[in-house]
């Protein structure tokens, strides 16, 4: 059974940067076709933040593009969002998700982060 586990969640001032990890075990991240980020705000829907194929290729929404980075780490068996410039609107509760065609979606338990001075 794969399961995600996210760290690296915090309080940050506004202005400031954080790194989120999140790190697979059951299952090797070679064999995961997308993995991602997500973010859910009090009261809002989830949004998707960013997300890199199996290949490496990363996309991300527009509402972060230009201030963070996704990227995986296949030996670490890990992804990461490099998260800079960070907003108060950026606060959420982050969620790791890996999508395997043909089985589904994983999810992690999700990390705070909270933008505020």
């Amino acid at each position: 059974q794969v399961q995600l586990v996210e760290s690296g969640g915090g309080l940050v001032q506004p202005g400031e940067s954080l790194r989120l990890s999140c790190a697979v075990s059951g299952g090797s991240i070679i064999s995961i076709n997308h993995m991602g980020w997500s973010r859910q705000a009090p009261g809002k829907q989830r949004e998707m933040v960013a997300l890199v194929s199996s290949a490496g290729k990363p996309n991300s929404a527009d509402s972060v593009k230009g201030r963070v980075t996704i990227s995986r780490d296949n030996a670490k068996n890990t992804v990461y969002l490099q998260m800079n410039s960070l907003k108060p609107e950026d606060t959420a509760v982050y969620y790791c998700w890996g999508e395997v065609y043909g089985v589904g979606t994983y999810w992690g338990q999700g990390t705070q982060v909270t933008v505020s001075s």
